[in-house]
């Protein structure tokens, strides 16, 4: 199943591939990114955007495998994301859970955490949830 998530979030959003997001567990929502040389800033630090990219694609997913009977899909409506420290190695994992499930909007706050299980950083994003 998990792989099954992994394929199914790498074909639906294909920027998951470049920056290697994979499925660790799908109750809740959890993904993992690791460090790599092209994926860094100065001073050999994880590009925030790397960290967005996590943050978003686990944050969506949640989203999804959430939406109400009769929806079809989601989109952002908003994401606001607090960085807390720098990762200069290893993995990090994001993991998402929603805060509201509504039929209009999900929101879902996902954590994202280094190896030493501290806070990386924080994101709470606001989804439509789209019918046909």
């Amino acid at each position: 199943m998990v792989d099954d998530a992994t394929a199914f979030l790498r074909a639906a959003m294909p920027l998951c591939a470049t920056y290697g997001v994979r499925a660790v567990t799908l109750e809740p929502s959890s993904w993992r990114s690791t460090w790599a040389p092209d994926r860094l800033t100065s001073g050999g630090i994880l590009h925030g955007g790397a960290v967005m990219a996590l943050a978003d694609s686990a944050g969506a997913y949640c989203a999804f495998a959430n939406l109400p009977e009769g929806a079809t899909a989601t989109a952002t409506i908003e994401s606001k994301t607090n960085r807390l420290r720098a990762v200069r190695s290893g993995t990090i994992r994001a993991t998402s859970r929603v805060l509201h499930a509504g039929g209009t909007t999900i929101v879902v706050e996902t954590e994202m955490r280094d190896e030493q299980d501290r806070l990386v950083a924080k994101t709470t994003r606001t989804q439509a949830v789209l019918r046909k």
